[in-house]
């Protein structure tokens, strides 16, 4: 992938962060950490404002947390003065590439990192909620409309009543969920309960046991479906798969075939920059970015 003058950057709910390509991607750094911006206005004009910081740049890669079709943002739940914008329109000097976070993130970790070299992975990004990605014969799945691998969503449970914001996964096994897990137990938040587990506290390690079940269960039908080489974990949960990883990996696998429980589960080679390497690889790459092989 040929490398161009390029502006990462990786959009959150709450912050953002940013960063210049014009080398080796692998080693990219954010040189801007900073609150996201609170409206469409704000948003133009502080990223015309990096541009001009760095001197300029030929491309615009952006990794936002909502659904996104081309280059147009569909739907952006924590930032909605982006909903219906089409970045391109917004920036018409630079070539753009925009994409779900998640689909950025395995973006990274398809060319440069953890799913190098395979043609078929699974990432789950596991933060405040559940985004995921999927790696198909070379090519990162956006579906017809462009929220394919909305895995956050997935229901095993027929007495949910479901909600329009967050779905009945997310709402189970995320970080978010975590957190109020742990203040049942009164402590902190979820990386508190998860320590705690890692000490071998009884109580957090018996209330990790069900939201990790839920999710290696759910996660089962992914992989039956799919069949990827490894299922890849992005987001806060990563650092805590030598606490978690056993149950998880224990319940994917009960609910599997036998010719499909050799499967993996890792963590992703970049952790947090997973998002800002993406962007500016698919900045670089342009509007086809997801034809990665």
């Amino acid at each position: 992938m040929s490398m161009i003058r390029t502006l990462a950057i990786d959009l959150g709910g709450t912050n953002m962060r940013a960063a210049l390509l014009d080398g080796d991607v692998s080693r990219l750094e954010p040189t801007a950490r900073e609150t996201a911006p609170a409206s469409l206005e704000e948003f133009v004009t502080r990223l015309r404002g990096l541009c001009a910081e760095i001197g300029g740049a030929e491309a615009l890669g952006i990794a936002v947390p909502g659904l996104v079709e081309g280059t147009r943002c569909r739907w952006v739940p924590n930032l909605p003065y982006l909903d219906g914008q089409d970045l391109q329109v917004l920036f018409p000097n630079m070539r753009v590439a925009v994409g779900n976070d998640a689909q950025i993130a395995m973006l990274a970790e398809a060319c440069e990192g953890a799913a190098s070299g395979l043609s078929d992975a699974l990432l789950l990004a596991i933060g405040t909620g559940i985004g995921s990605a999927v790696l198909a014969g070379g090519r990162i799945v956006s579906g017809g409309q462009g929220g394919a691998c909305s895995f956050g969503w997935a229901c095993a449970d027929l007495e949910d009543a479901g909600e329009d914001r967050s779905g009945w996964l997310e709402r189970i096994a995320s970080g978010r969920a975590l957190d109020g897990i742990a203040r049942d137990l009164g402590l902190a938040d979820g990386r508190a309960l998860v320590n705690a587990a890692r000490a071998g506290k009884g109580d957090a390690v018996a209330a990790l046991d069900m939201p990790m079940r839920r999710l290696g269960t759910a996660l089962a039908g992914a992989v039956g479906l799919l069949d990827p080489q490894v299922v890849l974990i992005s987001g806060g949960i990563a650092d805590a798969l030598d606490v978690v990883g056993p149950t998880l990996l224990a319940a994917l696998r009960r609910q599997l075939p036998p010719h499909l429980r050799g499967i993996e589960i890792r963590p992703g080679a970049f952790g947090s920059r997973a998002g800002l390497i993406g962007a500016a690889l698919a900045g670089a790459a342009g509007p086809d970015w997801r034809h990665i092989r």
